[in-house]
């Protein structure tokens, strides 16, 4: 008995306005957690003396959290002024799924936090591998957006490029508000 195969992911040209819409505004709050997150990580890092996994599993699940309620206020104080009323239910719905799949990009920090917590790693190294696991999370989304571009080789490595130019800016400037 062979099992279901899962709907391959649809091609991008055939996706409605409103499904790339929707598609973008996922990816655009997965980076904003993933690079508060980071920011935070690479915070711990730089004070790392006698830092608890349970400390550090708290403020970078507070800054998510944090982050997270503040893009859906945003998204709802944006909606109503340009809609002039609350979104419908099923806006909502959406609004809220959006904001908290974003809450994904804690999942690897966290669980390396855990197995420091039980005393598997040093609390250094889960930061380290949350660290890691929060720069390839943006590398993925980076690539994402480029490959569905419609630019040569060339150009897509190019923006690649600056992405990543752009990314440690932007990782710099946090560490300079937290450090």
């Amino acid at each position: 008995m062979s099992t279901p195969r899962r709907p391959s992911r649809p091609d991008p040209a055939t996706l409605s306005d409103d499904e790339k819409e929707a598609f973008a505004e996922r990816l655009r709050e997965r980076v904003y957690v993933t690079f508060a997150v980071l920011a935070v990580i690479l915070t711990l890092l730089t004070h790392a003396e006698g830092l608890a996994a349970g400390t550090a599993a708290a403020s970078l699940t507070i800054t998510a959290v944090g982050t997270v309620a503040a893009a859906w206020l945003a998204e709802l104080i944006a909606h109503l002024a340009a809609h002039g009323g609350f979104p419908d239910r099923a806006h909502l719905r959406a609004m809220t799924g959006t904001s908290g799949g974003a809450l994904l990009t804690l999942m690897v920090p966290l669980l390396a936090l855990l197995v420091a917590g039980l005393g598997w790693w040093e609390v250094t190294t889960a930061r380290h591998v949350g660290v890691g696991a929060l720069i390839a999370s943006l590398v993925l989304i980076a690539w994402l957006g480029v490959r569905r571009a419609s630019l040569p080789w060339p150009a897509r490595i190019l923006a690649l490029g600056v992405l990543a130019v752009l990314a440690g800016v932007v990782v710099a400037l946090k560490l300079l508000a937290h450090g």
